[in-house]
């Protein structure tokens, strides 16, 4: 049964208590002392990007949240891998160089099949429903469920018909492009020269083809953007940012990707067999208004359903924040960008007892570098490692400084970032 963080000190301080696991946080007593165990709701916000996640407990007091978190999804990350794992493909096709034929449509997609990137989504919320199950008595579930209508959402007064006929009823896409943006450049206004099919959002930063993301731009203006962002790019012409922003509509990505993968989510809790309240995200906004709190992934998470109508957040809680790494690749030796291999093979996964993902705590008491840094390890045959910690990378340490703190699971866990030593310029994740 979750306990408060002062009780949690004084068992470990009596030694009567032992850490379990450092993230999340989790003591295990020693001996048996008796008590009650209190009903726990465990509850979920699902995002495209990031998902709130609460638990709640229901004392005779009320209900209060008593963990939280915010869980990071890699889904673009995986996307961008598919992308370029494509590529690579067909330009060896292309070279004909020795590689297994393309297989187009000669397989059957199974019933409920989800893309990668968006089954990841999936598997994240129910891997942390496993963790916390195991470390907590769960008793109920509580999770959100969106629909969201992407029609409606670039036109509030469609209706009927107008469903069935997109904003490209009657035009080709360039003449509706060159209608919409009046035959001019978006970026410098430049008229009666050449104009090409410019990416507001560019492809390579996660832009797609829709007609809400494309404009039109002379030669000179598309080739000084690049994938930079627009904002960036006209930094110093913020009349004509806005009106680009003002004409071009809000991507529906995100949207898209919870609308395919809210059954899938829903589907994956009821299989623990627990009682499942489903809720809209129109209960939580309210509940959330309501009680006057701020916005929140972990904060919607614990509003959400009827029983956050009347839920007590402490000033003191501070989420978790969860952030989907992987648990590695299976390429045997990395790849340069034309897709030949550049290193080695792997020999071994785990050197000097250390895997690239562990959680370790690196003391380092001489050389240039000297500190305590806590992070992710990136291991080396050498035995020379780097760790990533929230202020970037400490490169070439080595693995007699490392102390293992906790073996990789696939997902990389921080909080706030505190300071090792006044003016020492040495930083960990607490």
């Amino acid at each position: 049964m979750p306990c408060h963080p002062a009780r949690a000190r004084k068992l470990l301080k009596k030694r009567k208590a032992a850490v379990l696991r450092r993230y999340p946080f989790t003591i295990i007593l020693k001996h048996r002392v008796g008590g009650d165990l209190q009903p726990v709701e465990i509850k979920f916000d699902p995002g495209s990007r990031t998902t709130g996640i609460a638990l709640v407990g229901h004392f005779d007091r009320g209900s209060e949240v008593i963990w939280a978190g915010n869980l990071n999804h890699r889904g673009l990350q995986i996307k961008s891998n598919l992308d370029s794992r494509r590529s690579i493909r067909r330009s060896r096709r292309n070279r004909k160089t020795r590689y297994r034929p393309a297989r187009f449509l000669n397989r059957r997609r199974p019933k409920g099949w989800l893309p990668p990137s968006l089954w990841s989504r999936v598997d994240n919320v129910k891997n942390l429903m496993l963790k916390l199950s195991r470390l907590a008595p769960i008793t109920q579930i509580a999770v959100e469920t969106v629909r969201f209508d992407t029609q409606q959402m670039q036109n509030p007064e469609i209706s009927g018909v107008e469903y069935q006929q997109g904003e490209l009823a009657g035009y080709e896409l360039r003449e509706y492009l060159l209608e919409k943006w009046g035959r001019q450049c978006a970026y410098c206004g430049a008229k009666n020269v050449p104009l090409e099919v410019e990416h507001i959002q560019a492809r390579s930063q996660g832009g797609t083809d829709r007609v809400s993301n494309l404009t039109l731009a002379c030669t000179s203006c598309n080739l000084q953007k690049g994938n930079k962002d627009i904002k960036e790019f006209l930094k110093h012409k913020p009349k004509r940012l806005k009106t680009i922003q003002t004409f071009a509509k809000a991507p529906l990505k995100d949207a898209a990707a919870m609308n395919a993968t809210r059954n899938a989510i829903g589907n994956v809790l009821k299989g623990f067999g627990l009682p499942i309240t489903i809720s809209s995200g129109g209960r939580t906004k309210f509940n959330r208004t309501q009680q006057g709190y701020p916005k929140d992934h972990w904060i919607d998470a614990a509003c959400v359903g009827e029983s956050g109508n009347n839920v007590i957040i402490p000033k003191a809680i501070t989420p978790l924040i969860i952030t989907a790494k992987g648990r590695g690749s299976r390429q045997k030796c990395s790849m340069n960008q034309y897709g030949f291999p550049r290193t080695g093979p792997k020999k071994k996964k785990r050197v000097k007892g250390f895997q690239t993902g562990d959680i370790v705590k690196a003391i380092v008491t001489s050389g240039k570098k000297i500190g305590t840094y806590v992070g992710r390890v990136m291991v080396r045959k050498t035995g020379c490692f780097d760790i990533y910690t929230g202020f970037g990378r400490i490169s070439s340490l080595s693995y007699r400084f490392c102390r293992l703190i906790q073996r990789t699971d696939g997902y990389e866990y921080s909080t706030d970032l505190c300071p090792i030593k006044k003016g020492s310029g040495k930083y960990f994740n607490s």
